[in-house]
Order: C-alpha cells, then sequence, then structure tokens
C-alpha cells in the first residue's frame, strides 16, 4: 500500500489544479470588491460576527479590506503563475483564513473548502513546473508528484460530497419541501420560476441532488463511468451556478475532476509539450520525494482525520442540528434548509433594576440583523451589548427575545427568555441548555 501511495506519475493535475485554483481565487477575491461584498460586509458595519474566538481580527474591519481583497487577489494571480510559490501560497492561506474566519454574516461552505484546500497546497510542490519559479530557477523543475497527492484531493472532495448526501435524508428535502423554497426565492426569470417551483420539478431535484452527491465520486473513480460523471457534473454545477448564483464553487467543484483522470491525459489535454516520464525520472524523483515526506505526512494524517471526525460532531450534540444549528457549519450541511427569525435584546441594570429594549438597528446591517436566527451569534450580539454597557461603567444583565423559522414554518421561541446571554460561556462541541427544544 504505501509503495502504491508513494510510487510516482506524471504532476500535470497538480499543476493545471494550481492555475485553475489561483485564478479562481482571484476570481473570489476581485469579485468580491466589484460586486460590493466587501463594501456591505467588511466596510459599511460597525463590526462583523467574527468566528467565536477571533474577535482580534475586527481591526481589520473597515476601508482597509478593499486594500486586503486586493492584495489577496494580487497574490492569487501569483499562486497561479507560481510566482515565488513557497511565500505566497502560504501568505493566501494566511489572507484567506483571516477574511474567512472575520465574519459569518455571508457564510458560505465553499468558503471553507478554499481554506481547507489552501493548507494542502502550501505543502505540495505545485510549482515545480509550469511556472516563473521554474522559469527563474528558484525550484528545479520536476516532472512528476508520488500518487498520493491525487488521493489528497479525491479525498477531501469525497468527504464534501458524501457528507452533503447524508444530511440530505430529512423529511424538508425528500419531500421536495426545501428545494421548492430555494427556487421561489432564487433570482431566475419568472417563467422558469414558474416550472421550478412545482411539486414535481422540487420532489425531482431533491432526489437528483441525492444521487449526484451519492454517486459522483465513484462514477468518476471508475474508468468506465469517468466521462459520463463529468459531463454530469458539469450539467449539475452550471445549472446550480446559473439559478442559484453560487459564486465560484460550482466552477470550484469541477476543477478536482483533474485528479480522477489518468495523469498522462491530463498532460495531453494541458501540456502538449511537457517531456514525458521515463523510468531514470520516476528513480531520481522516488528518491528525492521520500526525503521530504516524513516532515509532513504526520500533520497530513492529522489534518485528513480531522476533516473526517468534525462534520459528524452534531451526531454527538444534544437536539436536532436542524433546529439548535449547533454542528452545522465545517460540517458540508450546504443548501440544506431556509433559516429565518429575529432576536430583541432587553437590557437589566444590575444595580437599578431598570428594564429596556436594546436598539440593535443603531449597530447591526439589515443583513447582520436578519442572521440573528443562529445561535452562536445571537449569543455574540449579547456579548457586544454587555460589553458595550461595560464602557460605559454599567453592569447589565442581557435577555433575548428570540423566534426562529426553519423552512417558513410557523415562527417558533428559540432562547430561553429567562437566561442571561452574557452571563454564560459558549460551547462549540456541547448543547447551550439555553436553545428550546425542537417545536416540531
Amino acid at each position: 500500500m504505501k509503495e502504491r501511495l508513494y510510487r510516482q506519475i506524471d504532476n500535470s493535475p497538480l499543476i493545471i489544479f494550481r492555475i485553475l485554483f489561483g485564478f479562481l481565487f482571484a476570481c473570489e477575491s476581485f469579485g468580491a470588491l466589484a460586486t460590493g461584498w466587501v463594501k456591505s460586509n467588511l466596510v459599511d458595519v460597525k463590526f462583523t460576527f467574527s468566528h467565536i474566538y477571533m474577535d482580534f481580527l475586527q481591526v481589520l474591519v473597515g476601508p482597509q479590506m478593499y486594500v486586503y481583497f486586493f492584495l489577496m487577489g494580487c497574490v492569487s494571480v501569483a499562486v497561479m503563475l507560481g510566482y515565488r510559490y513557497k511565500w505566497t501560497m502560504p501568505l493566501l492561506t494566511v489572507l484567506w483564513a483571516g477574511a474567512y474566519f472575520i465574519q459569518k454574516t455571508s457564510y458560505n461552505n465553499h468558503y471553507y473548502m478554499l481554506l481547507v484546500i489552501c493548507v494542502y497546497m502550501c505543502l505540495l510542490p505545485a510549482n515545480r513546473y509550469a511556472s516563473l519559479d521554474v522559469r527563474d530557477k528558484r525550484v528545479s523543475e520536476e516532472l512528476s508528484m508520488p500518487t498520493y497527492i491525487s488521493w489528497l484531493f479525491i479525498f477531501q472532495v469525497g468527504m464534501l460530497y458524501i457528507y452533503g448526501t447524508v444530511a440530505k435524508f430529512y423529511p424538508d428535502w425528500l419531500d421536495g419541501t426545501f428545494t421548492k423554497l430555494m427556487y421561489e426565492g432564487a433570482n431566475i426569470p419568472d417563467v422558469f420560476k414558474t416550472v421550478f417551483t412545482q411539486d414535481w420539478f422540487a420532489v425531482t431535484i431533491a432526489y437528483l441532488g441525492i444521487v449526484f452527491d451519492g454517486l459522483v465520486v465513484f462514477l468518476l473513480l471508475n474508468k468506465r463511468t469517468r466521462t459520463l460523471a463529468v459531463i454530469a457534473s458539469l450539467v449539475f454545477h452550471l445549472f446550480n451556478s446559473i439559478t442559484l448564483h453560487i459564486g465560484i464553487f460550482p466552477y470550484f467543484a469541477l476543477s478536482f475532476a483533474v485528479f480522477f483522470y489518468e495523469p498522462e491525459r491530463v498532460r495531453g489535454w494541458f501540456f502538449r509539450k511537457k517531456p514525458q516520464l521515463d523510468e531514470s525520472v520516476l528513480v531520481e524523483a522516488q528518491s528525492n520525494f521520500t526525503k521530504l515526506t516524513s516532515s509532513v505526512k504526520y500533520f497530513l494524517l492529522a489534518f485528513m482525520f480531522i476533516q473526517l471526525v468534525l462534520p459528524l460532531r452534531h451526531y454527538f450534540i444534544k437536539g436536532d442540528v436542524l433546529w439548535t444549528d449547533e454542528g452545522h457549519r465545517l460540517s458540508w450541511r450546504m443548501m440544506l434548509r431556509s433559516r429565518g427569525g429575529y432576536t430583541n435584546y432587553i437590557t437589566v441594570d444590575k444595580k437599578t433594576g431598570e428594564r429596556k429594549y436594546y436598539n440593535i438597528e443603531e449597530v447591526l446591517t439589515d443583513k447582520q440583523m436578519a442572521r440573528l436566527s443562529s445561535p452562536d451569534m445571537i449569543w455574540q450580539m449579547a456579548q457586544y451589548i454587555k460589553k458595550e454597557y461595560k464602557t460605559k461603567g454599567q453592569e447589565v444583565e442581557v435577555y433575548a427575545e428570540s423566534y426562529v423559522s426553519i423552512n417558513n414554518r410557523e415562527l417558533s421561541r428559540f432562547v430561553d427568555p429567562n437566561i442571561d446571554l452574557g452571563a454564560v460561556s459558549w460551547n462549540y462541541f456541547t448543547h447551550c441548555e439555553w436553545i428550546l427544544d425542537k417545536p416540531f
């Protein structure tokens, strides 16, 4: 098994993936500037809902984020070109980690996937061919890579699809409830929306989604069904791109296909002038790479193990994740439910007992207020209010009147109104007892 994983193969899949990865990252970075995403989420706000324990990133919020994303776009181009890859790829990883952890108001699963792949790319020799580093002789040219590099990416994309499939096995997906809601809110012409919101279409899409997610990796692994799977992927992802406007994710997902094909075929498609491998090249490459492996293999194994078990954590947390939302993120529960509601906050002065409503409209944007249906953001807002009063020399208790709706059901009370959210801590891996039981 070890010999099979370390066996040298043509590195064309990794090289073309680096080029595609850098290009898509540049589109993500510059696109966020061009569409106003940076302005609405990171500039025109008083603060952002950063990932918990990442509050120190708030110093970045403001006009400086224009420069931040422009820099990230430029670094992405450098990665694409293989320019000083040893430094630009880690820099891109750090920059994207900051952009990812600084806010959750506009959360997408592919943001996390980009971060995961960044970590892999930092450790892989993706600049050893068709790069400025090779041209300028900063690194020596290599034509091969160990087989396990392809399997790293196959494993990661497999986790995405498999966990995404399992998550769909719940009533509102199986009866088409959510897919119908999804297309009702889609920005598409009315003539298409009329068809897409029909019950038969919603159910059909729901089951096609399960079949595609559940089988696509296995079909890609089989030589006989590989091309059919790629065609199905093109149809599936382009349809989602056109109807749901989900950014670069469809194209990012398609880019992984290069690791499923024979490396020689990938070379023939993208690098026709690249020399074929011969036995002497393979022996030398095998010797060189074995020396490098020991320094990173344990990290890669640990990182892959985390990717395997992290999406399972919500199964060990009390309550239904569909309602509690605990363990929802980082679990590949992609485009799975509609969650809405509202939260009002009441402060109680500890000295005087004075109760009054807190005006969140003075602090949050409309989009941020709409996200106050997720427990971590509800808790974070309570902590913000408590700190704000403390800077004024007041000690207050903070209570929440929170109502949540799942998939357009009737609003139901979500938070225990008798719990001071300013005095409780956040639990990442256990249930927060102030979240009320599921009403349905």
